[in-house]
């Protein structure tokens, strides 16, 4: 019998949480298993920020604005690099030590809530101030992200959308048309490529992270719209593969050479500061590029049209705020997120971070129309013109499959060692076994 690295995972992950519950089974509240308390609505709490760095400016500011309204309530802030959170949690939930309030994202929340580390807030936003005012589709998620039906285990506060970044200067002195065709993507990416010159047409990303975008721009090129046919995922459909061999073929033909090894952080950065022509991000990196480039050089839009005049892209994370279960100081932790959800919090966080704000109120914003890129796919993801591949961040090993299990994967694929058939079958194939566990589990 073969044991996929996966399932290795999984049974390790199992041992090593049944190993420190027993160890720590007299400790309360020191882990995720006990229930908590209430607490007196005052003291200190603890928040972790599950994109620790880049946000820690605009959650300083909101923390401040929190302990002014509420003198009483302490806010310890963490900030957790996004690369680490899911493991922190992991760890935490097996020896201790988690926060009363954290970050979780729709990528990772199905593996927190099947280790019942989160309390339900269904019920605690029915009776708070925040009913109805979130986002319906960004609650919807959430909700199929859990796997817990109709509950949900974190308050949504954010959705960020895949952008195609370019540079227009460039685009103008070569006179391309804008990249809003996939057509017009790879006629932009071979014309704008110097080599010698270090000028490139594209950056790849082929570090963390390389997976959600590789399959935003497959699925946008095949034009199918179903993650699933049946019980099997339609990732390695022939369509598929055909895409992800034109998108690999661009690096080092259209690409700068480090790109095997960039994550978001480094290929953002060479995008900033070189001259290569587009970019594919999301809309969290608006300001750096405004900061770096200038309003005049560079515009985002949403993922390029495929055939049909259709616009198909994968799910993007809903981010959220997580209420732990193991918390002593529930009713200060929840006054807490309830404020940040809030919709002045959540229109000043999302401002700051060039995303899609969750408060209903906070998304009718004026900034939201004067920032181009945050308008564009606002539109796009509410007017009908985009098909959105829902991935599925409802399975538990979702996020180990489509990041530890198949980043080196993807290099392998960039510096030739696979093709991309072989990628793509080894990653369906994992997808189908842990769509089945998941079912034979009662779900679905």
């Amino acid at each position: 019998m073969t044991i996929s690295k996966t399932q290795r995972g999984r049974a390790m992950a199992a041992m090593s949480l049944t190993a420190a519950l027993a160890l720590t089974a007299t400790a309360c509240g020191d882990d995720g298993s006990g229930s908590g308390k209430e607490g007196s609505g005052s003291g200190e709490i603890t928040f972790w920020d599950n994109n620790g760095g880049p946000r820690t400016a605009i959650w300083t500011e909101i923390i401040k604005d929190f302990e002014k309204k509420y003198p009483d309530i302490k806010v310890k802030y963490v900030p957790i690099p996004i690369a680490d959170v899911q493991s922190k949690y992991d760890t935490a939930i097996a020896g201790g030590g988690l926060p009363d309030v954290g970050g979780v994202g729709t990528a990772y929340l199905a593996n927190i809530v099947s280790q019942e580390a989160l309390e339900p807030v269904t019920d605690r936003i029915k009776e708070s101030s925040l009913n109805g005012k979130l986002v319906e589709g960004m609650v919807d998620s959430v909700k199929v992200a859990g796997g817990r039906g109709d509950d949900l285990y974190s308050v949504p506060t954010s959705a960020n959308n895949g952008a195609l970044w370019y540079r227009t200067d460039l685009f103008k002195a070569a006179n391309l048309p804008a990249p809003t065709t996939w057509d017009n993507f790879y006629a932009a990416a071979d014309k704008l490529t110097d080599a010698k010159n270090n000028k490139f047409g594209y950056t790849i990303r082929g570090g963390a992270g390389s997976i959600a975008q590789a399959l935003d721009a497959v699925y946008g090129q095949s034009g199918i719209t179903d993650f699933w046919a049946g019980d099997k995922t339609t990732l390695n459909d022939p369509k598929n593969v055909a895409a992800l061999e034109k998108y690999a073929a661009l690096f080092k033909k259209t690409t700068p050479a480090a790109d095997v090894n960039n994550d978001f952080t480094k290929m953002v950065a060479q995008w900033d500061t070189g001259t290569i022509g587009m970019l594919s991000h999301n809309l969290g990196s608006y300001q750096d590029h405004l900061k770096a480039l200038g309003a005049e050089k560079f515009a985002g839009i949403p993922a390029p049209i495929g055939e049909g005049d259709t616009r198909v892209q994968v799910s993007n994370p809903v981010d959220g705020l997580g209420l732990f279960r193991a918390g002593d100081n529930k009713t200060a932790a929840w006054k807490f997120i309830e404020f940040a959800a809030s919709h002045e919090s959540n229109s000043k966080w999302n401002e700051a971070a060039g995303a899609i704000p969750a408060n209903t109120e906070a998304a009718k914003d004026p900034w939201i129309t004067k920032s181009e890129p945050t308008a564009l796919a606002a539109k796009a993801l509410t007017d009908g013109s985009t098909k959105i591949v829902q991935l599925p961040y409802y399975l538990p090993d979702w996020n180990n499959i489509s990041k530890a299990d198949n980043e080196p994967e993807f290099q392998k694929l960039l510096l030739g060692k696979v093709t991309a058939k072989e990628f793509l079958d080894k990653m369906a194939g994992e997808l189908n076994t842990a769509q089945q566990e998941w079912k034979e589990l009662g779900n679905g």
